[in-house]
């Protein structure tokens, strides 16, 4: 028989377990940040905030990742990988030409006018992940999933007839390689970050931009310059990767579950990419802008100027040179 003391115990002791049931499950959850400096309308972020929704499914609200857009974690571009690596960050959607300073094959896509379509690509990708892959463990993160940008443009103010009309006009490019091609066309590239640009074209400080439609659209470029030329002069794709730190601080079975997500999604992603690519040149002619053809003869011209870019580039990255060679190998 319970005596009165015995009793009150066991309700404080039951009350004490139920308080450790209760709360089992929200101490449970983890919350990753997910840094991106895309603005929450571009589609890389739109695509990170379905990634994010679809792992909180997946993982019974075990995991959440909290996307944060428009750099407001206060990391450019290319101090996105580096962030994920110091763990600084948990996870980024990492612009991934932008981190050749950390190694130089993350340019490999960039090599000019070596793919023309995003089918091309694709099987690109087969020989180009597998070093992405690599070198991301060695930066103490894992790709999550992987996704080009559309199609590249060159945008400007003036409309440009021969090649000798590209001369000394100031490009910016988001990375090195775009702004050697461009360069080598005959324009003036100028490597700056995102963050940068709109100041910069309302300054004048740049009269062109190269960089792909959606981005076109998030900058609204119709208030700066006029024509739309669909040079297609490099690709270049984004990675979502996580802390491998943070990473093994999850069970197996949210590991697991996030990379069927992850899996499961990549190919939509894709074609989310692709459809941006034509919805924001509509877009843009809607609001006034040209979307002029390029001849193939000035074509041509532009291949053969930047044709040395390809061979410095895999003389300065030896390792690039057998993934451009396997591709070739295949088409």
């Amino acid at each position: 028989m319970l005596t009165h003391a015995r009793a009150a115990g066991l309700v404080a002791a039951l009350g004490v377990a139920g308080a450790f049931a209760i709360a089992a499950p929200v101490s449970a959850q983890t919350t990753l940040n997910l840094s991106d400096v895309l603005p929450e309308t571009n589609f890389m972020v739109q695509n990170a905030t379905r990634f994010s929704q679809e792992v909180s499914t997946a993982t019974d609200g075990q995991v959440n990742i909290s996307v944060k857009a428009g750099g407001s974690l206060g990391f450019k571009g290319p101090d996105q990988l580096t962030a994920v690596r110091d763990g600084l960050v948990d996870m980024a959607d990492i612009n991934i030409s932008q981190q050749v300073g950390v190694n130089p094959l993350f340019g490999v896509e960039g090599v000019p006018f070596l793919v023309s379509s995003m089918d091309e690509l694709k099987n690109y990708h087969e020989f180009v992940r597998p070093a992405f892959e690599k070198i991301a463990e060695e930066n103490n993160q894992k790709i999550l999933y992987l996704v080009p940008s559309p199609a590249q443009y060159v945008y400007l103010k003036v409309q440009v007839d021969s090649i000798d009309d590209f001369n000394g006009i100031p490009v910016r490019g988001a990375d090195k390689n775009t702004v050697d091609v461009v360069s080598a066309i005959g324009m003036a590239g100028v490597a700056m970050p995102w963050g940068e640009l709109i100041p910069a074209l309302a300054s004048g400080r740049v009269e062109g931009v190269a960089t792909s439609a959606t981005s076109g659209v998030d900058g609204k470029f119709w208030e700066f310059m006029k024509y739309i030329y669909p040079t297609n002069h490099t690709w270049g794709s984004n990675m979502v990767t996580i802390n491998l730190d943070s990473w093994n601080r999850l069970t197996p079975e949210q590991q697991t579950a996030i990379e069927e997500v992850a899996a499961k999604l990549e190919p939509e992603f894709w074609e989310v990419s692709r459809q941006g690519d034509v919805d924001s040149i509509k877009t843009m002619q809607e609001n006034g802008m040209e979307l002029v053809a390029i001849p193939d003869d000035l074509r041509t011209q532009m291949v053969e100027k930047a044709q040395q870019l390809q061979t410095d580039f895999v003389a300065r990255v030896p390792d690039a040179g057998p993934i451009v060679e396997q591709y070739k190998a295949t088409q």
